[in-house]
């Protein structure tokens, strides 16, 4: 499968860093094409300035600012976000590139009189979701997971109808320690390989 890793955080050092060092080792052991897009590292711009927005709706020319990363996801099967839930939802970084590259025309079509919107990224089967959360699980929930809905609710129903999710969180990560963090490694490592194989 063509599979598209997402990355979303600032530091190398971080755990996160980790996390996608092992969702790259399960899906390339697994024999998936794999791809990363790191956008920290890239230094993808995550802002919408004015001429991009005045422009957002015209067919063709809405791409040319982000063309490579459009390319990306009309050649992918399989998406997998990797980052850091901040203030319950996505980092800004993740937002600007969602902003910037599922654009109409490409990923949905515009709606008119006659007919609504239509979801244009059918060949994608797959997403999943491997974040961590300073909350906890209940005040998460309480709070809604914002983050998570724009992925598996909002962006999915741009792709196949049938799509499948997966989502995995380490909560508390504030107090984590060694072992929860290890455990999770495991959890990624081995609910991945079950979701993509």
């Amino acid at each position: 499968m063509r599979v598209l890793v997402i990355f979303s955080h600032p530091c190398r050092e971080s755990f996160n860093f980790g996390v996608v060092q092992t969702v790259l080792q399960t899906l390339k052991e697994q024999g998936h094409e794999v791809r990363l897009r790191d956008l920290y590292e890239e230094g993808f711009n995550p802002v919408m300035h004015a001429d991009e927005r005045r422009g957002y709706h015209d067919e063709g020319d809405n791409v040319a600012p982000v063309a490579e990363y459009v390319e990306d996801i009309v050649w992918c099967e399989m998406l997998v976000f990797v980052y850091p839930t901040w203030w319950y939802g996505l980092p800004a970084m993740l937002k600007g590139w969602l902003d910037r590259v599922w654009l109409p025309h490409v990923t949905f079509s515009m709606p008119t009189t006659e007919a609504g919107s239509r979801p244009k990224m059918q060949h994608i089967r797959a997403i999943a979701v491997v974040t961590t959360c300073g909350a906890s699980w209940w005040l998460s929930k309480l709070v809604g997971e914002p983050g998570r809905k724009t992925i598996l609710r909002g962006l999915r129903a741009l792709c196949a109808p049938r799509c499948r999710t997966l989502y995995l969180a380490h909560y508390k990560m504030d107090t984590s320690t060694p072992e929860s963090r290890d455990r999770y490694l495991t959890d990624v490592q081995r609910k991945l390989s079950a979701f993509a194989g």
